[in-house]
């Protein structure tokens, strides 16, 4: 291997090691941000709460429980979204410093692009390093050797 091999090798290690590090980040950030989901479902239980009192005591009727529902369904639409892109980040955390899934990492880059600006940021960086014929190798050889594969499950 010649030093410009060596070094390009390190440089590629080290973009994996600051990738991975930043999914694992990103990844974090929307479990706590699943945080807002349940705000939005208790803020639901509430409502329906509320507005069943208020039609018990209110002669003319309940005013629409649609309302409520909406916050409960917004609640557990956004709770689940971001602790799905946790689980995907936390696996690409995971498969980037093992060298392996590569194809697997760029489509969780491409869904990482939908968070503007970080995600977005996050998901371009993963397609240039990835990109790289150097870091193919890495991955390859890694499936190579037998310690990777290329589907998700394992």
């Amino acid at each position: 291997m010649s030093e410009d091999e060596i070094r390009q090798t390190i440089v590629d290690q080290e973009h994996l090691k600051l990738l991975s590090i930043g999914y694992l980040i990103s990844g974090c950030l929307d479990a706590f941000f699943s945080l807002l989901g349940l705000f939005y479902i208790f803020m639901g239980v509430f409502l329906s709460r509320v507005i069943a009192r208020a039609g018990a005591a209110n002669m003319q009727g309940p005013p629409p429980e649609f309302v409520a529902w909406i916050f409960g369904f917004l609640g557990v639409a956004i709770l689940l979204i971001m602790m799905a892109s946790f689980v995907l980040k936390v696996l690409v955390y995971q498969r980037l410093r093992q060298r392996r899934s590569r194809i697997f990492c760029m489509v969780v880059a491409g869904l990482t692009c939908i968070w503007i600006p970080f995600g977005t940021l996050l998901g371009v960086l993963t397609f240039l390093v990835l990109a790289r014929s150097s870091v193919i190798r890495l991955f390859e050889e890694t499936d190579a050797a037998g310690q990777g594969d290329s589907g998700v499950g394992a």
